[in-house]
């Protein structure tokens, strides 16, 4: 291996100045398989509502990793004995877990790859990347599956207040401007601690909790929920499952060496090999944007007009509603597009579809934020909080819409 200073320093918008903590983990960032990350975008398709939401999973991983170096230190500070492999694990599970996002962060595993998920993918990738390094992310790998005997650690990767959703919260609402969704994660983090091996925040910190449930409440109406976003990733994923449609039925169409191999192919969870996972190493948002730039000549009308409607931000108009969205009026905007267009009703479906968005802001049914109280007590934070509308946040809220071609209006 080359020899060259791997203390390197990273500038980040958001925090400062980032520090890579040792040799390992510089090197992992090194890697191919994480540099792919700068070519794939954090936000999907949310930059046709937001200009600025240009940032990516390779912004993200860094930054969450920088606050897991946070959250050590503090626990340390308040002799919560966490040892150096557990520290360099806890680092390269943070850094690791959004590797397995496909193009467009998640359009890939709701079209052309049926049954896996991201979670899965970086999991692969893990394994692999674990072969690689000599086994030294076995611990890595082991926390992050939830199966090490020391469930905080866990907790700081993956829970309700993790370091994942402290940076992603913090950094859409940079790159977006939605200053709502802004939270203070350096102060929730100097309240954390560790109680009966659970992540708890001092009591003192209630209000940072109540304030970082809120934003991530109005984070995700107003940004990740957004209704042009929902039509964005909606005709995307039907893009998608398009070219693959046409593909299996043999239409030849111009696409990336690493595109064309996930259409042609049914990529299931048991039939993803280390060439598989290869092959899905090369695949990014460009691959995506370069095959529409081409299909927007092809022959096929919906694959044609779903790839302009992209590019053009030409979207379908859509209508939210309250209560699930009548069949017939579905019926009646498909009747209408089937006419204008002299399409079959399948083909009209990929522009006139219905669907539905939940938000649910905090979870008081599994893995809750606990605060600790003085007396040594555990709390709920929504029982614990004055703020009455913590309990609601907890309510599952369902919207429903209907989306069809503006001409059709």
């Amino acid at each position: 291996m080359k020899s060259r200073n791997k203390l390197k320093i990273v500038n980040d918008p958001i925090y400062g100045f980032i520090t890579i903590p040792n040799t390992v983990i510089f090197d992992l960032i090194e890697h191919p398989y994480f540099q792919r990350l700068r070519r794939i975008s954090q936000m999907g398709m949310s930059y046709l509502v937001y200009p600025g939401a240009h940032h990516t999973r390779f912004h993200h991983a860094l930054g969450a990793m920088h606050l897991m170096r946070k959250a050590v230190q503090v626990l340390r500070f308040k002799d919560v004995e966490i040892s150096e492999d557990e520290e360099e694990a806890i680092y390269i599970a943070i850094l690791l877990h959004d590797i397995g996002h496909g193009p467009f962060s998640h359009a890939m595993e709701n079209s052309i790859v049926e049954s896996v998920n991201h979670e899965q993918i970086s999991l692969f990738f893990m394994e692999e990347l674990n072969r690689n390094f000599n086994n030294r992310l076995t611990l890595a790998i082991t926390i992050f599956k939830d199966e090490y005997d020391r469930k905080f650690l866990h907790q700081l990767i993956s829970s309700q207040l993790d370091m994942d959703r402290l940076d992603y919260l913090r950094r859409d609402s940079f790159y977006t401007g939605v200053s709502e969704g802004s939270v203070n994660s350096e102060r929730l983090i100097t309240m954390l601690n560790v109680h009966n091996d659970k992540l708890v925040v001092e009591e003192k910190g209630i209000y940072s909790v109540e304030k970082f449930i809120i934003a991530r409440r109005l984070m995700y109406w107003q940004v990740y929920l957004h209704k042009t976003g929902i039509v964005a990733e909606q005709l995307l994923l039907r893009l998608l499952k398009r070219a693959k449609q046409l593909t299996d039925a043999g239409v030849e169409l111009p696409a990336s060496e690493a595109l064309s191999f996930f259409l042609k192919n049914a990529i299931t969870k048991e039939t993803f090999t280390k060439e598989v996972l290869e092959t899905f190493s090369k695949l990014d948002d460009y691959d995506i944007v370069s095959a529409m730039k081409y299909w927007v000549d092809c022959d096929d009308f919906i694959l044609k007009t779903l790839s302009k409607m992209l590019l053009d931000r030409d979207l379908l108009k859509i209508k939210m509603k309250k209560k699930p969205i009548s069949s017939e009026k579905e019926k009646k905007k498909l009747k209408q597009v089937m006419k204008n267009h002299h399409l079959t009703e399948e083909e009209a479906a990929y522009f006139v579809f219905t669907g539905s968005i939940q938000n649910q802001a905090y979870r008081m049914d599994k893995d809750t934020i606990d605060l600790l109280t003085k007396t040594g007590k555990i709390k709920d934070v929504a029982k614990a909080s004055d703020q009455v509308n913590l309990k609601a946040l907890s309510e599952k809220v369902i919207k429903y819409y209907l989306c069809y071609p503006k001409s059709d209006n």
